[in-house]
Protein backbone atom coordinates (compact mmCIF):
# COMPACT_ATOMS: atom_id res chain seq x y z
CA UNK A 1 0.00 0.00 0.00
CA UNK A 2 1.13 3.09 -1.15
CA UNK A 3 1.41 6.86 1.54
CA UNK A 4 0.72 10.30 1.09
CA UNK A 5 2.10 13.03 3.59
CA UNK A 6 0.33 16.46 3.23
CA UNK A 7 3.06 18.92 3.19
CA UNK A 8 2.22 21.92 1.47
CA UNK A 9 -0.20 24.56 4.07
CA UNK A 10 1.56 27.59 4.85
CA UNK A 11 1.82 27.03 8.76
CA UNK A 12 0.70 30.58 9.67
CA UNK A 13 -0.73 30.32 12.97
CA UNK A 14 3.15 29.34 14.01
CA UNK A 15 3.57 32.81 13.01
CA UNK A 16 7.50 33.96 12.53
CA UNK A 17 8.43 30.76 12.39
CA UNK A 18 7.17 29.37 9.28
CA UNK A 19 8.02 32.55 7.60
CA UNK A 20 11.22 30.93 6.16
CA UNK A 21 11.48 27.52 7.26
CA UNK A 22 8.11 25.13 6.11
CA UNK A 23 5.73 24.01 8.87
CA UNK A 24 7.26 20.21 8.01
CA UNK A 25 10.52 21.03 9.13
CA UNK A 26 9.96 22.65 12.38
CA UNK A 27 11.73 20.51 14.81
CA UNK A 28 10.74 18.17 17.49
CA UNK A 29 14.09 16.87 19.55
CA UNK A 30 16.68 16.40 16.91
CA UNK A 31 14.24 15.57 14.10
CA UNK A 32 11.68 17.32 11.45
CA UNK A 33 8.30 16.76 11.89
CA UNK A 34 7.78 15.14 8.83
CA UNK A 35 11.02 13.05 9.64
CA UNK A 36 9.68 11.66 12.45
CA UNK A 37 6.64 10.65 10.19
CA UNK A 38 8.16 9.47 7.23
CA UNK A 39 10.26 7.03 9.65
CA UNK A 40 6.91 6.08 11.27
CA UNK A 41 5.49 4.85 7.90
CA UNK A 42 8.75 3.56 6.71
CA UNK A 43 8.69 1.55 10.00
CA UNK A 44 5.11 0.14 9.91
CA UNK A 45 6.14 -0.87 6.26
CA UNK A 46 5.19 1.55 4.05
CA UNK A 47 8.01 2.14 1.12
CA UNK A 48 6.71 4.23 -1.48
CA UNK A 49 5.94 7.81 0.02
CA UNK A 50 4.57 10.75 -2.36
CA UNK A 51 4.81 14.20 -0.26
CA UNK A 52 2.72 16.95 -1.75
CA UNK A 53 4.64 20.06 -1.67
CA UNK A 54 4.33 23.92 -2.16
CA UNK A 55 5.17 26.56 0.38
CA UNK A 56 8.89 26.64 0.78
CA UNK A 57 8.94 23.33 -0.72
CA UNK A 58 12.30 23.40 -2.40
CA UNK A 59 13.49 23.27 1.69
CA UNK A 60 11.18 20.09 1.99
CA UNK A 61 12.55 18.70 -0.98
CA UNK A 62 15.85 18.87 -0.33
CA UNK A 63 15.95 17.88 3.37
CA UNK A 64 14.11 14.47 2.61
CA UNK A 65 16.52 13.78 -0.11
CA UNK A 66 19.31 14.62 2.15
CA UNK A 67 17.55 12.70 5.05
CA UNK A 68 16.25 9.70 2.83
CA UNK A 69 18.44 9.37 0.00
CA UNK A 70 17.54 5.71 -0.98
CA UNK A 71 14.15 6.24 -0.03
CA UNK A 72 11.36 5.13 -2.47
CA UNK A 73 9.81 9.15 -1.93
CA UNK A 74 8.13 10.95 -4.97
CA UNK A 75 6.57 14.47 -4.46
CA UNK A 76 3.42 15.71 -5.67
CA UNK A 77 3.87 19.55 -6.47
CA UNK A 78 1.26 22.24 -6.28
CA UNK A 79 2.66 26.10 -7.24
CA UNK A 80 -0.46 27.08 -4.53
CA UNK A 81 -1.81 25.22 -1.73
CA UNK A 82 -4.72 23.02 -2.82
CA UNK A 83 -5.59 22.24 0.18
CA UNK A 84 -6.07 18.53 1.60
CA UNK A 85 -8.94 17.75 -0.78
CA UNK A 86 -7.00 19.79 -3.91
CA UNK A 87 -3.40 18.05 -2.83
CA UNK A 88 -4.85 14.80 -2.87
CA UNK A 89 -6.70 14.94 -6.44
CA UNK A 90 -3.52 16.32 -8.09
CA UNK A 91 -1.37 13.83 -6.27
CA UNK A 92 -3.42 10.65 -7.80
CA UNK A 93 -2.16 10.17 -10.89
CA UNK A 94 1.20 9.42 -8.34
CA UNK A 95 -0.71 7.83 -5.50
CA UNK A 96 -3.22 5.34 -8.71
CA UNK A 97 -6.66 4.21 -8.18
CA UNK A 98 -5.73 1.66 -4.62
CA UNK A 99 -6.57 2.65 -1.27
CA UNK A 100 -3.46 4.72 0.78
CA UNK A 101 -2.70 5.90 3.76
CA UNK A 102 -2.93 9.76 4.25
CA UNK A 103 -0.61 11.25 7.39
CA UNK A 104 -0.71 15.00 8.12
CA UNK A 105 3.47 16.07 8.56
CA UNK A 106 2.84 17.87 10.87
CA UNK A 107 1.42 15.75 13.93
CA UNK A 108 3.73 14.23 17.01
CA UNK A 109 2.40 10.84 17.89
CA UNK A 110 2.53 7.69 18.72
CA UNK A 111 -0.56 6.03 17.04
CA UNK A 112 -0.73 2.51 16.56
CA UNK A 113 -1.90 1.92 12.65
CA UNK A 114 -1.02 -2.03 13.08
CA UNK A 115 -4.47 -3.09 13.43
CA UNK A 116 -5.97 -1.22 10.43
CA UNK A 117 -8.07 -2.71 7.81
CA UNK A 118 -6.21 -3.32 4.49
CA UNK A 119 -9.31 -1.22 2.33
CA UNK A 120 -11.86 0.48 2.50
CA UNK A 121 -15.19 1.78 0.25
CA UNK A 122 -14.41 5.61 1.17
CA UNK A 123 -12.88 6.20 3.84
CA UNK A 124 -11.16 4.77 7.19
CA UNK A 125 -10.45 7.39 10.11
CA UNK A 126 -8.19 7.49 13.16
CA UNK A 127 -9.82 9.42 16.11
CA UNK A 128 -8.33 10.60 19.50
CA UNK A 129 -9.78 12.03 22.36
CA UNK A 130 -10.66 15.77 22.06
CA UNK A 131 -7.86 17.98 22.77
CA UNK A 132 -8.77 21.14 24.00
CA UNK A 133 -8.42 23.33 21.02
CA UNK A 134 -10.95 20.89 19.81
CA UNK A 135 -13.77 20.24 22.44
CA UNK A 136 -16.18 19.85 20.08
CA UNK A 137 -14.70 17.25 18.25
CA UNK A 138 -14.86 16.02 14.47
CA UNK A 139 -16.75 12.95 14.02
CA UNK A 140 -18.28 10.09 16.16
CA UNK A 141 -18.46 5.99 16.08
CA UNK A 142 -20.97 3.73 16.05
CA UNK A 143 -19.72 0.19 16.47
CA UNK A 144 -17.19 1.19 13.24
CA UNK A 145 -19.00 3.95 11.45
CA UNK A 146 -18.88 7.71 11.47
CA UNK A 147 -21.58 9.63 12.00
CA UNK A 148 -21.71 13.24 12.86
CA UNK A 149 -23.72 14.95 15.51
CA UNK A 150 -25.28 17.97 15.29
CA UNK A 151 -23.21 19.46 18.30
CA UNK A 152 -20.27 17.31 20.17
CA UNK A 153 -18.73 14.57 18.44
CA UNK A 154 -16.36 12.20 20.56
CA UNK A 155 -13.53 12.35 18.44
CA UNK A 156 -11.23 14.64 16.93
CA UNK A 157 -9.57 12.82 13.36
CA UNK A 158 -5.88 12.47 14.43
CA UNK A 159 -4.68 13.18 10.28
CA UNK A 160 -4.16 9.27 9.44
CA UNK A 161 -6.47 7.81 7.29
CA UNK A 162 -7.24 5.26 4.79
CA UNK A 163 -8.72 6.91 1.67
CA UNK A 164 -10.19 5.36 -1.42
CA UNK A 165 -8.99 7.05 -4.49
CA UNK A 166 -12.88 6.04 -5.95
CA UNK A 167 -14.40 9.35 -3.88
CA UNK A 168 -12.33 11.72 -5.76
CA UNK A 169 -12.66 10.03 -9.26
CA UNK A 170 -16.35 9.67 -8.94
CA UNK A 171 -17.06 13.65 -8.30
CA UNK A 172 -16.37 16.66 -9.94
CA UNK A 173 -15.03 19.75 -8.45
CA UNK A 174 -15.96 23.35 -8.51
CA UNK A 175 -12.28 24.41 -7.83
CA UNK A 176 -8.74 22.60 -7.61
CA UNK A 177 -8.31 23.70 -4.24
CA UNK A 178 -10.58 22.46 -1.38
CA UNK A 179 -10.84 20.54 1.87
CA UNK A 180 -11.24 17.01 1.75
CA UNK A 181 -13.09 16.91 5.59
CA UNK A 182 -15.84 19.65 4.27
CA UNK A 183 -16.06 18.82 0.35
CA UNK A 184 -15.46 15.12 0.28
CA UNK A 185 -16.09 13.24 3.16
CA UNK A 186 -19.68 14.41 3.81
CA UNK A 187 -21.14 12.90 1.20
CA UNK A 188 -19.62 9.13 1.89
CA UNK A 189 -20.47 9.33 5.94
CA UNK A 190 -23.95 10.12 4.95
CA UNK A 191 -24.01 6.80 2.85
CA UNK A 192 -22.66 4.85 5.71
CA UNK A 193 -19.04 4.36 3.70
CA UNK A 194 -17.11 6.04 6.01
CA UNK A 195 -15.36 3.70 9.13
CA UNK A 196 -13.53 4.87 11.72
CA UNK A 197 -11.63 3.38 14.88
CA UNK A 198 -10.73 5.01 18.01
CA UNK A 199 -6.71 5.36 19.07
CA UNK A 200 -5.43 6.17 22.64
CA UNK A 201 -2.20 7.09 21.69
CA UNK A 202 -0.65 9.67 22.37
CA UNK A 203 -1.13 12.85 19.85
CA UNK A 204 -0.48 16.36 19.34
CA UNK A 205 -1.18 18.33 16.48
CA UNK A 206 1.58 20.79 16.37
CA UNK A 207 -0.20 23.54 14.48
CA UNK A 208 0.56 26.60 17.24
CA UNK A 209 3.51 27.76 18.94
CA UNK A 210 2.13 26.53 22.32
CA UNK A 211 1.27 23.08 20.82
CA UNK A 212 5.11 22.78 19.66
CA UNK A 213 6.23 23.81 22.40
CA UNK A 214 4.47 20.58 24.39
CA UNK A 215 5.57 18.28 21.56
CA UNK A 216 9.15 19.32 22.81
CA UNK A 217 8.06 19.01 26.52
CA UNK A 218 6.78 15.43 25.90
CA UNK A 219 9.86 14.56 23.82
CA UNK A 220 12.07 15.42 26.28
CA UNK A 221 10.28 14.09 29.29
CA UNK A 222 9.86 10.09 27.09
CA UNK A 223 13.96 10.45 26.13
Amino acid sequence: MKSMILAAGYGKRLGNLTQDTPKPLLKVGNESLIQRNINFLIKNGFSDIVINISYLGELIEDHIKNVFPNSNILFSYEDRPLGTGGGILNALKILGSETFLLINSDIYHDIDIQNLPNTTDAAHLIGVKNPSHNEQGDFSLTKNKVFIKENTNDLTWCGISLINPIIFEENIFESNSFNIWKSVLPKYIKKGMVTGQKSYESWIDVGTLDRLKLANTVHNEEN
